[in-house]
C-alpha cells in the first residue's frame, strides 16, 4: 500500500527536478546569448569619427543595436526571446540583457500552477584597444 504512493512521489520530484533543469538550462543559454552580443557589439562596433578625432576608443550607439539585433537574431533559435534585447552603450563598454519566455514541460499537468516563467540574462564588454573586447565587469549592467 505504501509503494504506490511512494511511487507517485517519486514521480512528482523527477517532474519538479526536470522542470527546474529546464529553467536552469535557458538561463544559461540566454547567459551564453547576451556575452556573445555583448562581445560581438564591443568588438565590431567601433566609432571610428570618435577615434580618428580624438584618438579615444568608443561605441557608435546605432552600430551597437545593429550588431546586438543581428548577434541576437542569428544565435538565439532555441530561445523563446520576450521582445528585442535592451543595450546600454557608456563609453567603450556594452550591456545587453535578454528577456526569454520558457515553458515548463510537466508543471501544466498540475491545475494552478504556472505553465511559464520569464528568464533574463545580462552581460557586459569592454572594447580595448588591440584586443578587441573582452568581458567587463558588471558595473554598467
Amino acid at each position: 500500500m505504501l509503494v504506490p504512493a511512494a511511487v507517485l512521489v517519486l514521480i512528482a520530484l523527477a517532474a519538479i527536478a526536470v522542470d527546474s533543469a529546464v529553467v536552469f538550462l535557458a538561463q544559461r543559454q540566454a547567459g551564453d546569448l547576451a556575452a556573445a552580443a555583448a562581445n560581438d557589439a564591443a568588438g565590431a562596433a567601433l566609432s571610428e569619427g570618435a577615434f580618428y578625432g580624438t584618438g579615444k576608443l568608443s561605441l557608435d550607439p546605432a552600430r551597437v543595436t545593429a550588431v546586438v539585433a543581428d548577434a541576437v537574431t542569428g544565435r538565439g533559435a532555441g530561445l523563446d526571446l520576450v521582445g528585442p534585447p535592451d543595450v546600454t552603450v557608456a563609453g567603450r563598454q556594452v550591456c545587453v540583457t535578454v528577456h526569454a519566455n520558457v515553458r515548463y514541460p510537466f508543471s501544466p499537468a498540475v491545475p494552478g500552477v504556472a505553465r511559464t516563467r520569464v528568464v533574463t540574462a545580462r552581460a557586459a564588454a569592454t572594447a580595448v584597444e588591440g584586443r578587441g573586447a573582452v568581458p567587463a565587469s558588471m558595473g554598467l549592467c
